[in-house]
């Protein structure tokens, strides 16, 4: 495979570090990494340098989810009020008074399993959504890693809108009640052992090798920074895993292959076709707003494409610009990690830098590299 263009435009990027791999049904077709994990004391990076893969972890909790939902324990259309009691009777935020107070109502709709793993249920992130940045700055500033960081009003009733959320921390929660394992202990039985993901898990700290948090310094360098999601008062579904690009390969090969991978499989072909289909109708998914652009600022996957959503997934109806067909899945981590999975084509790629704030250029356009070469 020629990489030259994806090599040059490494080159041009200017990225403290990154590994990447593009895989398919069979095995992997290309994998690279170059940079330094840490870009101020000079340690390199490796295709299996540990990462934070942040929102990324969604896909893998979502996968555990629908594991539970082929056993029965839990239902995708079952008030989730019913695994977890904090979701049962759900407000919802319908303004501020002149004092700056939330003004709250009963929300007349319950939340379901399908409305978590579609960000449908009205929940959103407080970093994304102005409204509720207010809510908390009146409620109190929650605490990063902090059970209340998740508990908030509803922003509309379930199944109205798509909003990017919080939700799949409650899927993880409901995992955890239905199981009855920690949700760590969970997916390492059920989900990353059988697929040899021996490198990925939730930390209670950084890994002692794992690459660091840089942010640009405006003078052609990069800084480091403390940010790590683990470590809090639960398993953070939503963000909390550590990972490499390898371990991560796996994953999207087990999707590619029906929910199946080297003879172990981790889910029907019948579910992960059901997740792998728009569940939203004419819900358009995948814009986020930025309440805190310095984390994370607006961005859009597919500004000119009407998105959908999976159980866990963002949907492309239309073919992509570096090339991947109508119908793939796709998500992304606040710290610059990305992935897509092409099950038309067979194939899938995943790229993961360390960078903040979210969508920065240079990440993705070696990103869009990554995919062209996939198709080249």
């Amino acid at each position: 495979m020629d990489d030259t263009a994806f090599r040059e435009t490494l080159a041009n990027v200017d990225l403290p570090g990154m590994s990447a791999m593009i895989v398919d049904r069979d095995g992997v077709r290309y994998a690279h990494a170059s940079g330094e994990r840490n870009a101020v004391t000079n340690e390199p990076m490796a295709l299996d340098t540990p990462c934070q893969i942040a929102s990324m972890t969604k896909a893998l909790v979502s996968v555990g989810a629908m594991q539970l939902v082929e056993q029965g324990k839990l239902e995708l259309d079952a008030p989730i009020g019913n695994v977890l009691p904090e979701l049962a009777n759900p407000q919802l935020l319908e303004g501020f008074d002149d004092s700056g107070k939330p003004v709250l109502r009963p929300a007349t709709k319950d939340i379901t399993l399908r409305h978590l793993l579609t960000h449908t249920a009205g929940l959103g992130y407080f970093f994304v959504h102005a409204d509720l940045l207010k809510y908390f700055a009146h409620a109190g500033p929650p605490v990063p890693g902090s059970k209340s960081s998740i508990e908030m009003p509803l922003m509309f009733e379930p199944g109205e809108r798509w909003e990017y959320s919080v939700a799949t921390d409650w899927t993880g929660l409901a995992m955890e009640a239905a199981s009855g394992m920690k949700l760590r202990d969970y997916l390492r039985a059920n989900v990353f052992e059988p697929l040899g993901m021996m490198d990925t898990a939730f930390l209670d700290q950084p890994h002692p090798d794992g690459a660091s948090i840089h942010r640009r310094d405006g003078k052609g360098g990069f800084a480091t920074q403390q940010m790590f999601l683990g470590g809090g008062e639960f398993d953070s579904g939503g963000g909390g895993l550590t990972s490499t690009a390898p371990d991560y390969a796996k994953f999207l090969r087990a999707i590619l292959r029906g929910g199946e991978l080297d003879g172990a499989r981790i889910l029907s072909e019948q579910s992960v076709a059901e997740m792998s289909r728009n569940q939203i109708g004419d819900l358009r998914a995948g814009f986020m707003g930025s309440a805190m652009p310095d984390l994370a600022p607006p961005f859009d996957n597919f500004p000119d494409q009407h998105t959908g959503w999976g159980l866990g997934f963002l949907i492309n109806p239309e073919r992509g610009p570096n090339g991947r067909s109508p119908g793939s899945l796709a998500w992304a981590g606040i710290f610059n990690s990305y992935y897509w999975i092409d099950p038309t084509e067979g194939v899938a790629g995943v790229f993961i830098s360390q960078m903040a704030p979210f969508g920065d250029p240079g990440a993705l356009e070696a990103f869009g590299a990554l995919e062209r070469l996939a198709y080249a």
